[in-house]
């Protein structure tokens, strides 16, 4: 237990933080920019860190696009407005995203202008191989260090953490929470305080302006722990925040708070 309660929570986070960071607000939303090295860079770390669960930059990136564009409506690739159940919408959401993925489902350019590809990694980060190699040293973690019997049942979770990410805010987030803003949508902020999903479950903030890199700070609860870490890695030279559009966002925010 010692062992593997640090070693799933370790692993939910750095999953999510890449999610989150990379194919979230870099890929989706354009928040940030970065060099082409850069970029090769972290499409690494995403299948280092996501591992089994690696979800491409592209398709991701596309997809959730359409969901800003679809929101709870029948083009939606996920709402819970028009599935029946979790499972329903997250298979959805499986086949929808692989045929972007796999370039199988026409997009219009409008969804698919500057999103980062790189094909050849993809492709290797996504095949059987990969996921079998991380699912078995995920196994092999457990058969070594898994003490108490009741342990085993994390593992299911580390093989699908990212599916499981997502599911949490595309479903719950849809359904459960408050909201800041009035939105052509359905979308709200599930945790006041989001000590799980590192700003990700501030749904609603989010739909009300998407390009933000901020999904927190509407009221003073509302902490996005990444965010503190694009700043970091702005200051650092990794990224770079996009400053006109991070003042607009500013002024446009200030205004949302006073209303808010």
């Amino acid at each position: 237990m010692e062992v593997i309660i640090p070693f799933f929570i370790a692993h939910w986070y750095l999953s999510l933080f890449f999610q989150t960071f990379f194919l979230h607000r870099y890929a989706a939303h354009q928040a940030f920019t970065m060099s082409k090295t850069m970029e090769k860079v972290f499409f690494i770390l995403t299948w280092f860190f996501q591992g089994s669960n690696y979800l491409s930059a592209y398709g991701y990136g596309i997809m959730h696009r359409m969901h800003h564009a679809f929101a709870d409506t029948p083009e939606d690739p996920h709402s819970p407005k028009y599935d029946e159940s979790l499972f329903k919408m997250m298979w959805k959401t499986k086949t929808i995203y692989s045929a972007i993925t796999n370039k199988e489902l026409k997009v219009d350019e409008r969804f698919t202008k500057d999103a980062p590809e790189w094909t050849a990694f993809d492709k290797f980060a996504r095949s059987w191989v990969s996921r079998i190699g991380w699912g078995a040293v995920y196994t092999l973690v457990y058969w070594q260090f898994a003490d108490v019997w009741w342990l085993w049942l994390l593992l299911p979770m580390q093989y699908l953490l990212s599916p499981i990410h997502g599911a949490i805010i595309n479903w719950f987030a849809h359904k459960y929470g408050y909201r800041n803003f009035k939105v052509g949508d359905t979308s709200r902020n599930f945790l006041p305080f989001d000590f799980l999903m590192m700003g990700e479950s501030y749904h609603n903030n989010h739909h009300k302006n998407g390009a933000r890199a901020n999904f927190g700070g509407i009221r003073w609860h509302e902490i996005d722990p990444t965010y503190y870490m694009i700043l970091l890695l702005n200051k650092v030279g990794v990224i770079k925040l996009k400053r006109e559009k991070e003042q607009q966002m500013k002024a446009q925010m200030k205004d949302m708070k006073q209303a808010a």
